[in-house]
């Protein structure tokens, strides 16, 4: 987002222009910094296959999924409905990895039935799945490394209490299991969760998977997740792309010539990818000052973006109607009849009622956790597209609340 001649603009779009057109709640997202992200993984790492697999759970318009495949990538789904997204979205089933967490066996039978790669994070599933299928289907097993990633334990998935992957301590289990079904272990997988700064996270636990390579000899690919940080603040602390991707790419490397075969190195970013490219534009409702607080009540609330209160996490709020005027402090706050605070203690320029506010770093988990709570319309989404904004989903109506609803005689 660029101040230019007193304006906020995106990609050449003016934004308040932008809320005219398509009106407020609305998110907005950047096609030029997906595609730079996407180019940033890709020289990142280099002397290897590189897999990108977008994490698409972070932001699922088809739209998007589309603009991924254009840009290369293939697409990593967390369940039966993100792959039929994929499938919709132009993805062949080879390039979809579906990597479930608690479903059923049923699940997955839908997805081998769509021929896309299955990801397998616990050994019930595997002794189903090997019962069922033996070699006829390919399979990936994920692994919890019991590393802790980001210090976070809401978005860390990779330590010892975590719901996700299989122990790394349960590796020779598998190994009986995949022996006596004659299962074909095609790849091995391992996220240990979001804001990963260095390569040590990802080394430690690619010194585990490199240890368990050893006893699956028909391996293909190895999948190390994502968790790279953006930044949220100004001077914010990110994640060194070119670091960890000089130092894993020589390690992997080494890894393939004493394995005896070049293996493919996948990753599955999602918010590194789309997070930065998404601003969320509100419109101020109310200026409100009480005893001790001046409040900035807006039109959204935790129903279109729920992130700071559901992880604390942190969103740069600007107002991009007033760039000139004098600085205040404001607490940031949403319609729900709930406590909905967007940012306390927030210094903003003078906040006037009618004043559009922007959410920075909207593009990941927002409009893709968002809901109707309050019986609330979803916003609609606008991607800017070289230069022109494109109207990508439509505000709902009390038409779409009432769709799946079904009327009975009381």
């Amino acid at each position: 987002m660029q101040l230019i001649n007193g304006k906020y603009h995106l990609d050449g779009v003016d934004l308040i222009e932008l809320t005219q057109e398509f009106d407020t709640p609305v998110y907005v997202y950047s096609a030029n910094k997906m595609a730079e992200q996407v180019d940033k993984l890709n020289k990142a790492f280099p002397g290897v296959k590189l897999g990108l697999h977008y994490a698409c759970k972070a932001l699922s318009n088809i739209n998007v999924l589309r603009y991924m495949k254009k840009l290369g990538t293939g697409l990593d789904a967390v369940s039966i409905q993100e792959v039929w997204l994929g499938l919709k979205a132009g993805f062949e089933p080879d390039q979809i990895l579906y990597t479930p967490n608690g479903v059923s066996m049923e699940e997955i039978d839908m997805a081998v039935k769509e021929g896309v790669k299955i990801n397998i994070d616990n050994i019930s599933i595997l002794e189903q799945f090997g019962a069922k299928y033996g070699r006829k289907v390919p399979v990936c097993i994920r692994v919890n490394p019991h590393i802790m990633a980001g210090g976070n334990a809401k978005i860390s998935t990779g330590h010892i209490d975590s719901k996700f992957g299989i122990s790394y301590y349960q590796l020779r289990h598998v190994d009986r299991v995949v022996k006596l079904y004659d299962i074909n272990v095609e790849g091995l997988h391992m996220h240990t969760g979001s804001d990963i700064l260095d390569a040590e996270v990802f080394l430690r636990g690619a010194e585990l998977l490199f240890e368990a390579a050893i006893d699956f000899k028909e391996l293909k690919y190895m999948d190390f997740g994502s968790g790279f940080k953006v930044a949220y603040k100004e001077n914010d602390i990110t994640t060194d792309i070119n670091d960890i991707g000089h130092q894993i790419a020589e390690r992997f490397i080494n890894f393939c010539s004493k394995y005896g075969k070049e293996l493919e190195l996948w990753f599955e970013p999602g918010k590194f990818l789309v997070s930065e490219s998404g601003y969320f534009l509100v419109k101020t409702n109310v200026v409100k000052q009480t005893t001790s607080t001046m409040f900035a009540g807006v039109d959204s609330g935790l129903n279109h973006l729920i992130r700071p209160m559901l992880y604390d996490a942190y969103h740069k709020i600007t107002n991009i109607s007033n760039p000139s005027g004098v600085e205040r402090i404001y607490a940031v706050v949403g319609y729900i009849c709930e406590t909905d605070t967007f940012g306390w203690d927030r210094k903003l320029n003078e906040v006037r009622e009618g004043d559009i506010l922007a959410f920075h770093n909207a593009g990941a988990y927002g409009i893709s956790m968002a809901s109707n709570y309050n019986s609330r319309f979803r916003p609609a989404e606008v991607l800017i597209i070289d230069g022109k904004a494109h109207l990508i989903r439509r505000r709902e109506t009390i038409e779409d609340i009432l769709n799946t609803q079904v009327d009975i005689k009381l």
